[in-house]
């Protein structure tokens, strides 16, 4: 019985407690079950909170026996990435550094969640301090891929991609400054959205990089996404760059399709430089928009090469001024990886900093006048599918061995350069059985119609649906 609770959608799960033919204790109890049962192989938490759930499990029971319902995710198991504040509980943000941080307050989306009802089952297990896209974490385990534990499950938020899609939770929040997000959604056959810089607050999230930080759910469907989105989306006094616009019911259009939608692909670019599998997978996407009445749209995108150097360079100085004084007075502290990279942006000169950020407004400027042209834009999240774990370069032409972070970014930098909202959507698998993601990305503060993209592209395929086979431990 358990199982089958683990393979309901969120929606399908928060229907059937408003029905009682379910409880929040019971969904609890499973999520935790599993997580007991399979990650110790997989490292996708760095804490579980099994009594804390539990408890709270039950007074979410009570209060809809009571007919009190706090809001959509009443009594839904969530996790949270480890970066995310939650008050009275360690937030490590996957460091030695931060090993004992108990924050005296929750991060504003933790506050939108727990008013809504979600249950916290555990902080999930991401790459140090949210820089780096493998996820391969040397202070809490390296974590893995539940569709092949051989494998990565990308990063930043790999953690929250693998809770999501080994059914251990029915939603998680990540974040993504240069794709942590999209990329293990990608990888671990999910669905997750970087939001519009400034649609989602950053209060009380440890910072990667100030300028392009996001923070957005991640969850088994464009539906499920949409619910946990209308739930953490708005402004936030308490957050400097949080935006003022109005949020939309973003769960109101899903249905309406994409009969007309001018979708947008840059040939030259969009379909360059991808292993076959994701080629085809990518092909095939299109294929399907023309089915449901969508027209492709060509659109040529002149300086759009330069986004990976720009976003390294940003995605680099930043952080580097964030970790200033660790770096100088704990340096053995921090894993190989981030401490050389941190290193690395301290020698960035101020005049390659600025020519990324001139770049940035270009570049943002071209697509702001291609949306004039068409609705959305779709190309692969990711030119690969997930590669060995620990491996620091990845093949995807000719067998040439390439650098992993520059490669990892060919497409997400692009929504993360310029602040749109970008959606992952699962959209295939490769000859090894490994998920093929896209992205879908829209208009300033349109995450209605990136969802209203995506549940129209989930009604006819079943990529979401399939569930991967979990390793179990004793």
């Amino acid at each position: 019985m358990s199982d089958e609770l683990l393979q309901l959608d969120l929606c399908e799960a928060a229907r059937l407690l408003r029905r009682r033919e379910i409880s929040p204790t019971d969904l609890v109890q499973a999520s935790l079950a599993s997580i007991r049962r399979h990650d110790a192989v997989l490292k996708s938490f760095i804490t579980v909170f099994e009594e804390q759930a539990i408890e709270v499990a039950k007074a979410a029971s009570i209060m809809l026996d009571a007919g009190h319902d706090l809001g959509p995710l009443h009594g839904i198991p969530i996790a949270l990435k480890d970066n995310i504040a939650l008050s009275g509980y360690r937030t490590t943000a996957g460091s030695k550094i931060l090993a004992d941080w108990v924050p005296a307050r929750d991060a504003t989306v933790t506050a939108k969640l727990r008013s809504a009802g979600a249950v916290f089952v555990g902080k999930t297990n991401m790459h140090e301090y949210a820089w780096g896209g493998t996820s391969a974490n040397p202070h809490y385990g390296f974590v893995r891929n539940p569709w092949d534990t051989e494998r990565f499950p990308a990063g930043s938020s790999g953690g929250s991609g693998v809770a999501v899609a080994a059914r251990f939770c029915f939603g998680a929040m990540g974040t993504d400054t240069g794709g942590s997000i999209r990329l293990p959604s990608a990888v671990n056959g999910i669905v997750g959205i970087r939001p519009t810089y400034g649609r989602v607050s950053n209060y009380g999230i440890v910072p990667l990089a100030w300028s392009m930080d996001t923070a957005g759910p991640m969850a088994r469907t464009v539906a499920d996404c949409a619910l946990m989105f209308g739930v953490v989306a708005g402004h936030d006094a308490a957050d400097a760059a949080s935006a003022g616009q109005p949020c939309s019911d973003y769960m109101a259009g899903l249905r309406t399709g994409v009969r007309h939608l001018r979708v947008g692909i840059i040939p030259g670019y969009f379909f360059e430089h991808l292993q076959q599998a994701v080629y085809e997978a990518a092909q095939e996407a299109l294929r399907v928009f023309t089915s449901l009445g969508a027209q492709i749209v060509e659109i040529d995108m002149e300086h759009i090469d330069g986004n990976i150097s720009a976003q390294l360079t940003i995605e680099a100085a930043e952080p580097s001024a964030y970790h200033q004084r660790n770096l100088r007075e704990r340096p053995g502290d921090y894993g190989d990886d981030v401490r050389t990279l941190l290193e690395t942006g301290e020698l960035l000169l101020a005049t390659q900093y600025i020519q990324a950020q001139r770049y940035r407004a270009l570049l943002r400027a071209a697509f702001l006048d291609a949306f004039q042209k068409v609705d959305v834009f779709i190309c692969p999240s990711l030119p690969f599918t997930a590669t060995k774990v620990g491996a620091t370069t990845v093949a995807i032409e000719n067998g040439i061995e390439e650098d992993m972070l520059s490669a990892i970014m060919q497409f997400t930098g692009i929504a993360s350069l310029t602040g749109l909202p970008s959606l992952n959507v699962p959209c295939g698998f490769d000859q090894d059985g490994l998920p093929v993601g896209m992205q879908i990305i829209g208009k300033p503060f349109d995450e209605a119609t990136l969802f209203r993209v995506g549940h129209a592209y989930q009604g006819a395929t079943t990529f979401h649906r399939r569930t991967p086979q979990l390793v179990q431990v004793g």
